[in-house]
């Protein structure tokens, strides 16, 4: 294997799609500067408050530049989110109350937010106030057997209980296609002609910049993501963000801080300077992200494996899925990542269990900031079919790099 020929030439066979990735990042940097423009964003922004966060004059002009870009009435950009689970499940608990229904229309969740409805207990065997322990029922559409939504389905899938419509929109640890703002506007849609008052939230966590709009400018009520994704441009040190209908953005930050307070409290803890600039850093990296993994999803189609999506199809989220098909491929290929990054080259990344998390995981991200996907990370569930879950990525040439490592660590798929 270590004689392997990586194939070519893929990147210069990629650049007319490179070309066109660098045209909507330009549409994606000419929207944050009008944000910033429209709401006169200076240096005195930077500074942050102490003790409680009142009048944090930078998080407030923050939340109005953000959700201007989102096209949303409110948001809630907070560095007290633990995760983008953490923000999801905030909004969640702001929304839902005892006797209502989620429903999931996009087949089972995340991994992470399993422990949150109340489907898997936790290692002890205990629910941890759940969704399932405060008296809300869960419901989910399975998704057809070509793994997209079922539309049909959906379009009498509404109970008269079910208060909140879960969507997520990037694939998961799952083989399907994440979806396009488009489908999540043809999800809403078809909720709200059942419906009007039932609240379409996103789980938009890898989706933001992939497009030039995002869920709530297609009618969503409201979207919660990770700052040390996408929208933290690789140099926000921790963080979420809530946007949507104003009445619900607060309802979920006063799940966040308390009722009274909601949206009000919350020292940036000077952090509002790496907040904006990663910001406006963030369509770039998306872009770089996005040029990663047309050349992962090249090479290893190349090499006899399923890649999601492929070559031909739109890149969705700045996940790349790799089907591997075999446990000792998927170590050799994260610990070769693991190799190849800037942070901890010399760990080898070994299963290991993961808090929230059903099955084994292993895991690469020699990144700067702990668990920061917008930079170039690997991982993937022990568990068959053996896939690798590619994400982020600074800068293409050195997913290439890593790819290529990658790729003579595990050989071809048949050999």
């Amino acid at each position: 294997m270590n004689s392997l020929k990586t194939p070519q030439p893929t990147e210069q066979a990629l650049f007319p799609i490179f070309y066109a990735i660098d045209s909507q990042v330009k549409v994606n940097i000419a929207r944050v500067l009008a944000a910033f423009r429209t709401h006169s964003v200076g240096t005195h922004h930077f500074s942050g408050v102490s003790g409680y966060g009142h009048d944090d004059l930078g998080r407030q002009t923050l939340d109005r530049v953000f959700a201007t870009l989102v096209e949303a009435e409110a948001a809630a950009v907070r560095v007290q989110f633990v995760s983008g689970t953490h923000a999801i499940t905030c909004a969640l608990f702001g929304v839902l109350r005892p006797g209502d229904e989620l429903l999931a229309v996009t087949g089972a969740p995340y991994d992470t937010l399993e422990e949150v409805i109340g489907v898997r207990e936790n290692g002890q065997g205990a629910l941890q106030g759940s969704l399932k322990d405060f008296g809300v029922s869960y419901r989910q559409l399975p998704l057809t057997p070509v793994n997209t939504v079922d539309w049909d389905g959906l379009a009498t899938a509404l109970r008269p209980q079910t208060k909140m419509v879960l969507i997520q929109r990037s694939c998961g640890y799952s083989w399907r296609s994440s979806l396009t703002v488009d489908d999540i506007g043809r999800i809403v849609r078809s909720v709200k002609a059942q419906n009007p008052d039932t609240v379409c939230f996103v789980d938009n966590c890898y989706g933001e910049f992939v497009e030039t709009q995002e869920p709530t400018a297609v009618g969503a009520d409201l979207m919660a993501g990770s700052l040390i994704k996408n929208p933290g441009g690789t140099i926000v040190t921790t963080g979420g963000y809530v946007a949507g209908r104003a009445d619900l953005v607060e309802a979920a930050t006063c799940r966040l801080t308390s009722p009274g307070i909601g949206s009000s409290g919350g020292a940036t803890l000077s952090q509002n300077r790496l907040l904006f600039q990663g910001l406006f850093l963030a369509p770039q990296m998306v872009g770089e992200a996005l040029k990663g993994n047309y050349l992962l999803a090249s090479m290893f189609s190349q090499l006899g494996y399923g890649v999601n999506p492929t070559v031909e199809a739109p890149q969705r989220d700045v996940i790349q899925a790799i089907r591997l098909e075999d446990p000792e491929k998927l170590i050799a290929f994260c610990q070769a990542i693991q190799q190849h990054s800037p942070i901890e080259a010399y760990v080898a990344p070994v299963p290991a269990a993961m808090p929230g998390y059903d099955s084994q995981l292993v895991m690469a991200g020699g990144t700067f900031i702990d668990g920061s996907t917008s930079e170039l990370s690997a991982d993937g569930p022990l568990r068959e079919p053996y896939v690798v879950y590619c994400q982020g990525g600074t800068h293409w040439t050195h997913v290439a790099i890593a790819a290529e490592a990658a790729a003579q660590a595990i050989g071809p798929a048949y050999c």
